[in-house]
């Protein structure tokens, strides 16, 4: 049974196809509700289980609703994919406003701690359970005009190291991936606000000069909640075409 938050489009959106082909039974979450109803129903006229719940994960009320109504509609939980994120607007440090800076951390970051938190009491009283969050390259290097985004992808991979030492004895693994530049719709509203040429550049620093395709993170985020990485916790896979190697 596995809940994918952000799953109404992009990297959430494949990875809960993923889980579904795979077999599981898949609670599909975002808080776009009409866009991830669609996408539920789409994956359940395939012949899959699906739920689609609305949710802000910047609300922790909703976060906590969520995870109550996947246990109680699919049974239990034994995956999650913690990845709703948002970009912050472009600025130097010195020009960033407050305001984004509140929105980006609540959704990046603190979602992600709440959801966290919610998943682990249920995998606590199982004894078992994976997570994955949503991490990305952002969380492994600096960018210019993008800090509170950067700032916030730090410290998902802090939160995932530290929740993995904490269950490690407890049968509940957790880790991190990294995705590079992957196209997404929300590298589509990147072109669209006028930064192509700056993703064109990210593309040519790209060892294998390409971006990546969702479908890739997805199959990492399967692997990752699979029994071939039993032995994989706090860790930070990074998926960007070789980027962090140069």
């Amino acid at each position: 049974m596995a809940l994918v938050t952000g799953a109404a489009s992009g990297l959430g959106l494949a990875t809960a196809k993923a889980f579904a082909e795979a077999g599981a039974s898949v609670a599909l979450a975002d808080w776009n509700e009409r866009e991830v109803r669609s996408a539920a129903e789409e994956l359940a006229k395939q012949g899959h289980r699906t739920v689609a719940i609305r949710c802000d994960v910047s609300d922790d009320e909703q976060v906590r609703a969520m995870v109550e109504q996947t246990v109680g509609t699919l049974g239990r939980l034994d995956v999650a994919y913690n990845n709703a994120g948002v970009q912050n607007r472009l600025a130097e440090t010195a020009d960033s406003p407050r305001d984004d800076y509140d929105r980006v951390m609540a959704i990046n970051l603190r979602g992600v701690w709440s959801c966290m938190k919610f998943e682990l009491q249920y995998m606590r009283e199982q004894g078992s359970g994976a997570i994955v969050n949503c991490s990305s390259l952002g969380g492994l290097v600096g960018g210019a005009e993008r800090g509170t985004y950067h700032a916030a992808k730090h410290g998902v991979i802090g939160l995932t190291k530290s929740a993995a030492l904490e269950y490690a004895k407890r049968g509940i693994r957790v880790n991190a991936v990294c995705p590079g530049l992957i196209w997404t719709p929300m590298a589509e509203q990147m072109v669209a606000t006028g930064q192509g040429e700056a993703l064109e550049a990210m593309v040519k620093a790209v060892p294998m000069g390409r971006h990546g395709r969702a479908e890739e993170i997805a199959d990492a985020v399967l692997w990752l909640c699979s029994r071939a990485a039993s032995y994989v916790t706090g860790q930070s896979i990074s998926i960007d075409g070789g980027f962090v190697m140069r």
